[in-house]
Order: structure tokens, then sequence, then C-alpha cells
């Protein structure tokens, strides 16, 4: 068996499964159908020439010229610097994620990663938009990294950014995956196919000249830290820490799709994909409060290498069973990670419990016994008893879609435990992630 997955290991596992970016440099001819609607008709050859004088500037009639809005051409880079001209009208704002912040300053945006990888101090990116001036700036920020967005190209760390792209329409813009066997998304696998995304960390050791001589205008890490970032800033390319990971709460780290699109300028798709999967995820909740139930018991986790990994109270996933109306006792627990534990403890606290969230790869209760004969011993594995894991679907290359759009689609996830433990609340309900092992 290989190392506990994501959901009930040690508040790192899962970031090992990973993905990458693409890029295009679109320069359209500009149309030339505002000529004709400029012109209302027969006109004296001064009244003529004016017209066509005023076509050629930049505030030219309207929006079908890739030039004329608000001085920016077709990619949405300024052509027109104006000092006083606010270029990200739409601001991006945090309600749950506490990793990361942005701040706005007219032409650039200072994003900021509180803890990019465990105990890692704090790192600033200077986010310039394309076409204007490089900002004149002290102090850290003066030796921040300087990137322009919207990029165009983008070299991903983990399977996690995936579903980021996916939302905001820009999987044009990935060019590179750690690891193409993890990738479920079969679009992305179809890049990945026609050689349009590399692979550039396969076994999970990172090739610096790859990504050196690819030049992607972003290597987004996984959250963890390397000493092969270093060569890669060396050489040229930024890096840029996404650590969605060590955010504690299941919309928090959701919300990181804000960070994605600070590079790719689609804060207001951005917001509107953040506040469906909030409000969805927010609706099935205040359904298990208002439902006044019991929580129903409960056995997460299971073991690796003689440790059971249970999840804490204070965790990501404790927070997602709270909200599923589940009980179990560690519950009470504040730590944000995981609790390693003996079987012989989870067993006397929580062996009865008739429903078993384990994460084993495997088909069958069989399986899990087969594996460690002291499953056998409990109760949801026997007559009555339910084992549930998050392994539903499985890419070719073996890839959990757990791990690709689970730990951004919250919702989705709080959607299934809420029917494994109240199926009464969730009549008709079609399985994103989990699936029932048979006997």
């Amino acid at each position: 068996m290989r190392a506990p997955t994501y959901l009930f290991l040690p508040i790192d596992a899962g970031r090992r499964h990973r993905g990458e970016p693409g890029r295009s440099d679109p320069s359209p001819a500009r149309s030339p159908r505002w000529a004709r609607r400029c012109r209302g008709g027969v006109r004296p050859l001064v009244a003529v020439l004016a017209a066509l004088l005023a076509a050629v500037s930049l505030g030219a009639c309207g929006d079908d010229d890739p030039g004329s809005a608000g001085g920016t051409d077709a990619r949405g880079c300024i052509t027109d610097f104006r000092q006083d001209t606010d270029y990200f009208p739409v601001k991006s704002t945090f309600s749950h994620a506490r990793n990361v912040t942005i701040s706005y300053h007219q032409s650039y945006q200072v994003l900021t990663v509180k803890q990019p990888y465990p105990d890692g101090r704090p790192e600033s990116y200077v986010l310039v938009h394309c076409g204007a001036p490089a900002p004149t700036l002290t102090g850290a920020l003066g030796s921040a990294p300087r990137i322009e967005v919207p990029i165009r190209s983008l070299y991903s760390g983990s399977t996690t950014h995936l579903p980021l792209l996916v939302d905001l329409d820009r999987t044009d813009t990935l060019t590179g995956v750690a690891s193409a066997a993890s990738v479920v998304n079969a679009d992305i696998r179809r890049l990945i196919t026609e050689g349009r995304v590399t692979e550039y960390a396969a076994g999970g050791k990172i090739n610096v000249e790859k990504v050196v001589t690819g030049r992607p205008d972003v290597l987004m890490t996984d959250g963890t830290d390397s000493p092969d970032y270093a060569a890669i800033r060396r050489g040229g390319v930024p890096v840029v820490a996404n650590a969605e990971w060590l955010e504690g709460d299941p919309l928090g780290r959701a919300e990181w799709i804000k960070v994605m699109a600070a590079l790719t300028g689609d804060e207001e798709k951005a917001g509107k994909v953040f506040d469906r999967i909030a409000g969805d995820y927010t609706a099935i909740a205040a359904k298990v409060s208002g439902a006044g139930q019991q929580p129903v018991a409960v056995l997460p986790g299971s073991m690796y290498q003689g440790t059971w990994y249970m999840p804490s109270g204070g965790s990501y996933v404790g927070k997602l069973l709270a909200d599923a109306g589940a009980g179990y006792p560690w519950s009470g627990t504040r730590d944000t990670g995981s609790l390693e534990l003996a079987f012989e403890a989870v067993y006397a606290k929580a062996g009865s419990a008739p429903i078993w969230l384990a994460d084993g790869e495997w088909k069958t209760i069989g399986d899990a016994t087969k594996e460690d004969s002291r499953y056998g011993t409990l109760a949801a594995t026997r007559a009555g008893g339910q084992v549930w894991t998050n392994t539903l679907v499985i890419g070719p290359g073996g890839g959990n879609d757990y791990w690709e759009r689970g730990v951004t689609g919250p919702d989705l996830v709080l959607g299934d435990l809420v029917a494994i433990l109240h199926p009464d609340l969730a009549k008709d309900h079609r399985f994103a992630f989990y699936r029932r092992l048979t006997s």
C-alpha cells in the first residue's frame, strides 16, 4: 500500500500528485468593421477624412477594434499607459483563505503567500500588467520576482491546480505538468498526448533543464520546498508558491482560484466560480444542521506503515466531517493536521463505528482485510457495516480524481459525505468521489 492519501493523511500528503501548462501569443489583425459603423452615409470629403483620422486613433468607435478597449490590445496588454488609470478594475478579496493576500496598485498587484511551505517565510510576487512600465519599488518588494500578467504559459506542480484552470477556461495556458500519469481530466490528458503539455518531474524528480529551456511564464509549486526551485529561478523562470493545502478551511482551499486568476487576469470569473462553490457548500451544511439529527458515528482514516492517521478536529478534514454531521472521538482536538495513533487506540474508541471512511485503494473489503487482518475486527467491515473510499474515479494513468477536483471542490466532497451519512437528506445523489466497497 502506498502512503495514505490526501484526505486523511498528514497535512502534506497528496501534494505528490502533480500537473502543468501551455503558451500562446495571439496577435490578431485589426477588424475593419468599425470603419463602416463609424460612417453615417454620404458626407463631405472633410467629414469623411475626419472620420478616418478618428478611426485610427486608439479611442475609435467601440469594442470591435482590439486596440480600442481602454488602450489595450487583444491580449489585454496596455498600449497607451496612463499613470492615473486603474488597470485592475475587478479586485479579488479573500473571505476564507488565510494563507494569501493580494494588494492592488494601479498597474501592478502584490501577491503574498504567507507560508509557501511548512514553516517557510512569506514570499511576495509583483504581478505587473503587461504593457505597463516596471514599477519602482523599495525594500523587500524591490527584489521580489516580477511577473508580467496575464501569463501565457504555466508549469503546474500539483493536479489541484488543474480544475482552477478548467473553471477559468484557461487550460490553453497549461504547458507543463509534474506528473502526466496523475492527470485525470480528459481534455488535459489529450493536450499531453498531443505534445502541447510536457511532463517535467517524472518520478517526482524535477528536470531543471527541461523547465528552464521550456521557459514558462511561471512554475507554480505544489506547496512544498525543493532545492531545484532556486536553480529554476536562476535560469530565469519565476516560481510561485501555491500552498492552498495549508488552509484549514475547505472553502479557504477553494478560494485559491483567485490566486490563479491573478496570474491569468480572470478575477471576475474567479469570483463568480468561488461564490457558486461557497453557496453550494453552505446550503448543504445548512441542510444538515437544520435537520437536527444527532452526529453519525464514523471511523476516518486508515493505517500506513503501522500507524493510523486520524484527522484532528481542527483540520480541513475535521471541518468537512463536522459540516457533514459526522461524529468521531477525536473531533474535539484542535490540531490542524493528523494524529498518529496505534491501531489498538483507534479500535478501543471507534472500532464499533458502523461507517468507515477509509482511504485505501481497495476494490473490496476483502482487499482491505488481506492487507491488514486487524481491519476485519472493525464493525464497519462486518455484516451491517459500510466501508467507503474516495476512489470512484481513477484516471488511465492511475491518478485519483479526488486529488484533482476534490481539494478545490469541497462542495462536491461535502455532498458525497452527506449522502453517505444522511441518505434521507440526499436522495438521488450522484457521487463525485466516493464509492462503497463490496464484500
